[in-house]
């Protein structure tokens, strides 16, 4: 490895430390990984809903990472990570042969977008959430396991990561036209699905009398 390194790896911009990875220096590849390890574990943890697959997904990923590195061509490395990570939880998912407890039924819907998403960010809550906040999360989590492999992963690319549809329609290599199709069936299911947690959930997120019936 070459000693022209200009400024120590923590004031390195993303494509400095991928440039010195590429010239394999371990402390600029952990910074990457450092970066991004959070994101990758809560986009997987939201797709198999069990800590220890997703933790090993994304070690998977990692490696997988460091491996392919050299095939980034540019653009968004986050997306070019997260569709590494979205491989590694189906191949995970492959290997534990973990299926949907609920298939998704078609949809008597007029299959319209639901432009506001807000039920779905992602707060990172950390050990001092209160308990009302751990509820909501664990109703959401409960809705998302009852969603189909391909519409979940869409809703948390989306939804939970903040991917746009062009990028998540290279993550998962399929049309946008898919992408936008499967993200308005995931989130008219998780929006039903919520509502029997009705009390859980901040008054603007209910269905009213009217909506109801």
């Amino acid at each position: 490895m070459n000693g022209a390194r200009l400024a120590p790896v923590a004031f390195m911009t993303e494509q400095e430390l991928i440039e010195q990875a590429l010239e394999g220096d371990l402390d600029a590849f952990n910074t990457l990984v450092l970066q991004y390890q959070d994101l990758a574990y809560n986009v997987a943890y939201h797709i198999m809903d069990d800590p220890a697959a997703a933790a090993d997904a994304t070690q998977e990923a990692v490696i997988s990472m460091y491996r392919k590195l050299d095939t980034y061509r540019g653009g968004s490395f986050k997306s070019w990570f997260l569709r590494i990570v979205t491989n590694a939880c189906y191949d995970e998912l492959r290997r534990i042969n973990r299926r949907p407890s609920v298939p998704l039924q078609p949809e008597n819907s007029e299959g319209e977008l639901i432009d506001s998403a807000e039920w779905m960010e992602d707060n990172s809550p950390g050990p001092e959430q209160n308990a009302s906040n751990e509820e909501i999360q664990q109703a959401i989590q409960s809705c998302l396991e009852n969603l189909e492999e391909k519409f979940r992963i869409v809703l948390v690319l989306v939804d939970i990561s903040g991917e746009d549809y062009a990028s998540v329609a290279q993550i998962i290599h399929r049309p946008i036209g898919t992408v936008k199709s499967r993200l308005s069936r995931a989130r008219q299911k998780m929006q039903s699905c919520l509502q029997g947690f009705g009390e859980l959930l901040p008054e603007k997120f209910r269905l009213n009398d009217e909506e109801k019936s």
